[in-house]
């Protein structure tokens, strides 16, 4: 559904994408997570066509999307910045978002009113952060959009309202097929919703997997040695294995290999250890580790 391809943007000699390339299946919630700085809202104002890139290619359904207005009618987006008119109220971008996509659903945006409660009448620019975010939210859905793009989607809505929208959009998932993208910083969330996920650095994407996939293929051991314990360069051989992280707090070592669940226990248990135990690995910890070869690693403070 969405290809992105070497994508390269520079603004004023500084390089936001370096050849970042992204695949997002049809009717995929795909998550992209990074550092601040990293590209992100840089690549999804790319797939609205709001940027045109320097270099490379952005499409979706196989049609690039710069200056193809029949695809954006198909794309609904909720920046983190969200736009509206100074003086309009929730019926006047509503009128506003229906000269746009010819799709709106009004029966839809009516039927929507009891569940996000708010006055249509009230100017917009009165209404707190998170108010104005359902009121995006109300609108977005109301497009029935093929695509979705969501940057930093639910900052500002209360927990009960994050898990009413996150249903909304699960439910167009499932029964439209609907494609969305999501960037957010929240990962223990997005752990919960998405089936892809792609970790992006300085630009460029470093790895993109199904969330099982990413999961199954990064593995945290406990363990303890009966005598000294092996050096930890020792443990990454085969070559297939890859050591991200140690740690030892007395006698246990905790270890985070890259490789296969059964080929890390393998290996580790020609040391004949005390105790061994793999651990289920958050989406967080994945990143942090992921990230930690990349010089982003968590840092000692001395003070």
């Amino acid at each position: 559904m969405i290809e992105v391809r070497d994508l390269v943007k520079s603004f004023d000699g500084f390089h936001a994408l370096a050849g970042a390339s992204v695949t997002v299946p049809k009717g995929a919630i795909y998550g992209l997570v990074g550092p601040n700085g990293a590209g992100k809202t840089t690549l999804l104002r790319h797939l609205t066509g709001v940027y045109r890139q320097d270099a490379g290619t952005v499409r979706i359904d196989g049609q690039d999307v710069w200056e193809n207005a029949a695809v954006k009618m198909r794309v609904a987006s909720i920046p983190d910045d969200w736009y509206y008119f100074m003086q309009s109220n929730l019926r006047d971008m509503m009128a506003f978002y229906r000269g746009f996509y010819p799709q709106f659903d009004v029966a839809r945006y009516e039927r929507l009113k009891a569940v996000f409660g708010l006055d249509e009448t009230q100017a917009i620019r009165r209404m707190s952060k998170g108010m104005q975010k359902q009121a995006a939210f109300w609108l977005a859905m109301c497009c029935m959009p093929d695509c979705l793009i969501l940057d930093e989607p639910v900052d500002g809505l209360d927990p009960v309202m994050r898990r009413q929208v996150w249903g909304l959009i699960m439910q167009d998932v499932s029964e439209r097929g609907t494609t969305v993208m999501v960037s957010s910083h929240n990962l223990r969330e997005l752990e919960d919703v998405c089936d892809h996920v792609g970790i992006m650095n300085k630009g460029t994407v470093l790895l993109e997997r199904s969330l099982s996939e990413l999961q199954d293929n990064t593995v945290k051991i406990q363990i303890v040695f009966e005598g000294e314990a092996p050096k930890v360069e020792e443990l990454a051989v085969p070559t297939q294995l890859r050591v991200l992280h140690e740690s030892v707090v007395g006698r246990v070592h905790t270890i985070i290999f890259r490789g296969a669940q059964s080929a890390v226990e393998a290996r580790l248990a020609t040391y004949k250890p005390i105790f061994m135990e793999a651990v289920p690995l958050t989406l967080e910890e994945i990143f942090i580790y992921e990230l930690g070869g990349a010089d982003y690693a968590v840092k000692d403070i001395v003070l």
